[in-house]
């Protein structure tokens, strides 16, 4: 017994400094924010001991935050899910269909992807967030769904009750400045309310709390349409990307095939019910997924090798013309750059006079590549790459006179 509570008691040290993130900090600073503002509101303005319709509303209040806590720690904590390290397809044939992974040492089974955040193989990676400081994947993809839903349902019942709360107490002040006799003589039929002052620093507080809970309503509840449209499609953020890219790279080679996502299996109810399930554990194993008919196994993967190899041939090599210090938004590249910095947790690079990079993907005034490292470096399993400014580097000679343009460079021109 001694045994296994110290293992609980390591694990969970371990987990506890996903907390000490930025993300996490704000996340949970919300949620604590909006629910302690909307328990103290809500007995101002429907105490609950009074009435039934008062008892059910705090509650719920509870319930809300209750439910909302349990799927963001379980999202956090469970995590989503990790390709077991040195991992190869049971045939040793189908290893020819899979990317190999330096740093896990091992193949990327189908549907997973190497995060750079967690150092690891994720399964069904979706994305990297910062407000979990964790992957959404294979196992923790319905939690994190749920907790996108549950949030913004509360969040519209705490708004609720601080627009009443504000309005009610308001207005009792404005009756009792205007009528003071009529105001003593109703409350002298009233029941007697505890006695909660609301002043300036309350009605601030209050109006504080409102904004947030409108807030998040909003930013969350599309990101709870995002994750539900792609889960109906059986499909990741990421896998929509490779998609998105498959039908580029036929296009723009003008050859004649069809890519068929080969994951969705034909019905929003089938795709829905790979996620979310009763007993709460997904399906599968995480490694081998059920396919719809006429579909490669791999047929995925394969295109994935198809667009790196492409990524190769279309990639253009640019020379660093003056130093950049790697900063998020740089004040000194300019109002436009800084303004147009890629909304991504990808990095950016620092780039010395007399570098060469490989840009692979691009925006505007931004773009997306691997330094071109020496043959003494080249061994290190890491790579150096990430976002940088454009007005940053110049195209050597030698791409500068192909057709050639990073991908999303040409649909900027």
């Amino acid at each position: 017994m001694g045994t296994f509570c110290s293992v609980i008691k390591f694990e969970n040290l371990q987990e506890v400094k996903r907390l000490c993130h930025w993300g996490p900090i704000i996340a949970l600073g919300v949620i604590a924010i909006c629910s302690t503002m909307a328990m103290i509101d809500s007995v101002l303005w429907y105490w609950p001991l009074h009435t039934t319709g008062g008892s059910m509303n705090f509650i719920m209040l509870i319930n809300w935050t209750v439910m909302i806590l349990y799927n963001y720690f379980n999202a956090m904590f469970v995590g989503p899910g990790f390709v077991p390290l040195g991992w190869k397809p049971e045939n040793s044939q189908d290893s020819m269909y899979l990317q190999y992974c330096k740093v896990c040492q091992a193949y990327k089974a189908p549907r997973s992807h190497h995060c750079r955040k967690c150092n690891r193989c994720v399964m069904k990676m979706d994305h990297h967030c910062p407000w979990i400081n964790n992957c959404c994947g294979y196992q923790n993809h319905a939690s994190f769904t749920l907790f996108l839903l549950l949030a913004p349902l509360g969040c519209i019942h705490a708004a609720f009750i601080f627009v009443m709360t504000m309005y009610t107490q308001l207005y009792n002040r404005l009756s009792f400045g205007w009528n003071t006799v009529k105001i003593d003589m109703s409350a002298a039929r009233r029941d007697p309310l505890p006695i909660m002052p609301f002043g300036l620093a309350a009605f601030a507080a209050t109006l504080f709390a409102l904004g947030l809970a409108l807030g998040t309503t909003i930013a969350v509840g599309m990101l709870f349409f995002i994750q539900m449209k792609i889960i109906l499609r059986n499909k990741t953020s990421i896998e929509s990307w490779i998609e998105e890219k498959a039908k580029d790279r036929i296009q723009y080679y003008q050859l004649d095939e069809v890519f068929v996502f080969p994951y969705d299996l034909g019905s929003r109810w089938k795709n829905f019910k790979q996620v979310f399930t009763w007993s709460g554990v997904p399906k599968g194993d995480g490694l081998d997924w059920p396919i719809r008919e006429g579909c490669h196994p791999y047929s995925l993967t394969i295109e994935q090798l198809k667009q790196k190899a492409d990524k190769r041939v279309r990639s253009v090599q640019y020379k660093v013309i003056e130093d950049y210090s790697g900063t998020c938004c740089p004040l000194n590249r300019g109002i436009k750059t800084f303004f147009t910095s890629p909304c991504t947790e990808e990095p950016r690079i620092r780039l010395q006079k007399g570098e060469f990079i490989l840009a692979t993907r691009g925006l505007r005034y931004w773009l997306y590549g691997d330094k071109i490292l020496d043959d003494s470096i080249k061994e290190d399993v890491s790579r150096i790459r990430g976002w940088f400014p454009r007005n940053c580097v110049e195209k050597c000679p030698c791409d500068a006179e192909t057709d050639q343009a990073p991908e999303g460079e040409k649909k900027n021109r």
